[in-house]
Formats: structure tokens, C-alpha cells, sequence
């Protein structure tokens, strides 16, 4: 159960949410699915933080509000999941409901933490972080590119999450494709990135419209969970990376 650690949640900056995902981390033991999500989350999180330090960002009040935004929809669906299965989004169903199954390797958990929370949580915190800060993201193409260039942050921990994520004979395909897999892997992260911005400006017109604003969201969320469960088909093969 990680309610404990969940009780200082909604966080308000963007160090609450790595201590956060810090103590998660420390919690969940390593045949714990979610834990290899929430590694890689921290990750990227951390190497944000470390950006809006620096020159990176345009505007890095936008991004500042986005990370906290979206790091709280991954809390309250942690939070929702600690008190029955049911209670969490339906994109985070599959990882959530899935994280004893020694079947299925902690890359695998690592994507479909990302689908859920790129395709189902990204789109909510955009439209949230302008609420925070003002503008909106139909017309705002500076704070559009600061958002985009979070990618390349994202492809500079990529190395470093790998050695988390790709164990045993997977890392041994890895290393023989070289760089295309990376590639490709990277490409689908810009890709849902890229429709998270939209899905966003889509939640913002239709703000006007709440029954369908709802029914476009239960959708898409729906849709991102049937996608999380391809994603965490069990491997038959290969065998659990703490099993070596």
C-alpha cells in the first residue's frame, strides 16, 4: 500500500514530486511491476528539474506547472488503485492491476506506465498548467515549443534509464540493433507527446460542451487502457529480470 506515502499529495512543486517518487521507489520491492515506471518517471523528472535551472525553457514557469500538474494525475491514480483496482483511471487499470504478474518484464511496465500516463494524463495536465499560469493551448506556440523541446531532454536520460529497464537476453537484442530501436522508441514518445498537445487543445474547446468534453475523455481514456494492455502481454520466453 503506498497511501501513506501519498498523504502529502496534490504536491505543489516540482521537489515534492521527485521526493514523492523517491520514496515510492524506496518502498516497492524490484518483482513490483509499477516500480520500473515509476524509476523511469523519476528519472525524467529529476533531469527536468535540473533544466529549469538553466536557460532550457522559454517560459519555465509553464513547464514548472505542467510537471506538478501531471505528476499529481500519477499520484491520484496511485492513490485511487491502493483502495481497489476499479478505482483507478481505466488507462492505468492494466499496469496497476498487473504489477504481480512475474510474467511480464519491468520494460514492458515501463511503457505502459508511459502510455497511460502520456496518452490519458498529459492532455488533463496541459490544460491544467494553463489554467495555472494563463494563456491557453490553442494559440500559444512559445510555450507549444518549450513543451517540445522536453524531448530532448527525455532522449538524454534515455541511456541511463535503459540500464534500469533492458536486462538479460532483451539487452543483448538491444545492444545488436544499435541505435534504430532507439530510435523508433523515441520517435513513438515524440509521437504521443505531440497528440497529447492536441488532445489538449481539443479538452480546452470543448470546455464550452462538458457532456461531450466527458464523453471524448472516457474515450480516450478507454482507448489508452485496451493500448496498455497490449503493451503487457506476458512474455513466455524471456525470463523476470530479478529472477537472473
Amino acid at each position: 500500500m503506498l497511501s501513506d506515502l501519498l498523504r502529502d499529495t496534490p504536491v505543489a512543486s516540482v521537489d515534492e514530486a521527485i521526493a514523492c517518487m523517491r520514496a515510492i521507489d524506496d518502498r516497492l520491492p524490484p518483482e513490483d511491476g509499477l516500480k520500473w515506471f515509476n524509476r523511469l518517471y523519476l528519472h525524467v523528472t529529476v533531469a527536468l528539474g535540473d533544466a529549469l535551472g538553466t536557460k532550457a525553457f522559454r517560459d519555465p514557469q509553464f513547464i514548472a506547472a505542467l510537471d506538478v500538474a501531471f505528476a499529481n494525475l500519477y499520484f491520484q491514480a496511485l492513490d485511487g488503485a491502493d483502495h481497489g483496482a476499479s478505482r483507478a483511471p481505466a488507462a492505468w487499470r492494466p499496469v496497476l492491476g498487473a504489477r504481480a504478474d512475474r510474467r511480464i518484464r519491468r520494460l514492458q511496465f515501463a511503457l505502459a506506465g508511459m502510455n497511460a500516463h502520456i496518452n490519458r494524463d498529459l492532455p488533463v495536465g496541459i490544460v491544467e498548467a494553463f489554467r495555472v499560469v494563463g494563456g491557453n493551448p490553442l494559440s500559444d506556440e512559445s510555450r507549444r515549443e518549450d513543451f517540445t523541446r522536453v524531448d530532448d531532454h527525455l532522449a538524454q536520460i534515455e541511456e541511463a534509464a535503459k540500464r534500469d529497464l533492458s536486462l538479460g537476453l532483451v539487452e543483448v537484442i538491444d545492444n545488436a540493433a544499435g541505435d534504430a530501436d532507439d530510435q523508433i522508441a523515441m520517435w513513438n514518445v515524440k509521437a504521443a507527446r505531440a497528440a497529447a498537445w492536441t488532445n489538449a487543445q481539443v479538452l480546452w474547446t470543448l470546455e464550452a460542451t462538458p457532456l461531450l468534453r466527458a464523453r471524448f475523455f472516457d474515450r480516450l481514456d478507454s482507448l489508452t487502457g485496451f493500448a496498455g494492455r497490449g503493451l503487457l502481454t506476458p512474455s513466455r520466453v524471456l525470463p523476470r529480470p530479478w529472477m537472473r
